[in-house]
């Protein structure tokens, strides 16, 4: 299980007051998030930390303007993202990534609600073609802005370098490929940022989309576990080849270490960072949890703050 010092949990509990005094409501549960919840954390990582709110006053949401939705608070090292009870759930209707990591984390700041049953309902109804497309997005999108070689477009349109010289560029597009001349004005050539946090990020995306679907074929669809070392270690071997377990492996290493921002080239292999983008949905949709179970939860939830 993974463990924070004494003074951080000290250190967000003020800061947690200090969001209720100002926002007016009560913070129902607080974890971790980011990489000291997933386990890449170096010794100069940042803290991020997530919670759900209600307001203090319940009839707030019956006023024309309500509570917020969200809060955003950055205070020096420590980062705070949190989301009104209603959101949160309603996030969670959707399968929404983040919110469903909010669930597994296995550092928890703030208790006052119990999230242990919530979880365990929604890892047994969550739709999991939205979950794979998720990853499947976390994936393409870094690989494509950080790892590949990209000319960018005046109107900030990112385009992968497949193929080039002197005369010009060939680049990749939604619809296939185009040629760019070398001269043209509307197109820079940019520097990529293929460093060993980038790389990580999308193995650990790419891997949970090809595990999530695997498994799915399979017929459980078996979430891929929050904490990287554990899924690498109990759930990747059923799918991976060591090799690719362990390049991995290494990666994780080097950002704990605190060489997350090491340029290392692309470690990953464009073919795998890119999972395919069709999958079944005979096979891979459900309807996900069901909204009158999700309110329960809520009722619960606001329950223990009042």
């Amino acid at each position: 299980m993974a463990t924070v010092l004494p003074r951080i949990h000290e250190t967000v509990d003020d800061h947690l007051r200090a969001i209720e005094r100002t926002y007016d409501v009560a913070v129902a549960v607080a974890v971790a998030r980011g990489s000291h919840a997933w386990g890449g954390a170096s010794p100069d990582s940042d803290y991020d930390v997530g919670f759900v709110y209600a307001p203090t006053d319940l009839r707030r949401y019956a006023h024309l303007e309500g509570p917020p939705e969200t809060i955003v608070e950055d205070r020096s090292e420590f980062e705070y993202q949190g989301w009104d009870g209603r959101t949160f759930v309603r996030l969670l209707s959707e399968s929404n990534e983040s919110a469903i990591d909010l669930l597994r984390s296995p550092i928890r700041y703030r208790r006052a609600y119990d999230l242990t049953d919530l979880a365990d309902y929604l890892e047994r109804t969550y739709n999991p073609i939205d979950l794979y497309h998720t990853w499947r997005g976390i994936a393409t999108s870094n690989y494509r802005k950080y790892i590949s070689q990209h000319l960018v477009r005046t109107d900030d349109e990112l385009f992968p370098i497949v193929d080039a010289d002197d005369e010009a560029f060939v680049v990749e597009t939604d619809n296939g490929t185009m040629t760019v001349p070398a001269d043209d004005e509307r197109f820079t050539e940019t520097q990529t940022k293929p460093t060993v946090k980038r790389n990580l990020t999308i193995y650990r995306a790419a891997m949970s989309a090809y595990y999530l679907e695997e498994t799915g074929e399979r017929g459980d669809h078996e979430l891929p576990a929050l904490e990287f070392e554990r899924f690498l270690d109990e759930q990747a071997p059923t799918v991976f080849d060591p090799e690719r377990i362990e390049r991995a492996r290494e990666l994780l290493e080097r950002k704990r270490r605190g060489e997350g921002g090491v340029p290392i080239g692309d470690a990953v292999g464009r073919e795998f960072a890119h999972p395919p983008t069709p999958i079944d949905p005979e096979i891979h949709a459900r309807a996900g949890p069901e909204t009158e179970r999700l309110d329960q939860y809520l009722d619960e939830l606001l329950a223990a703050v009042q």
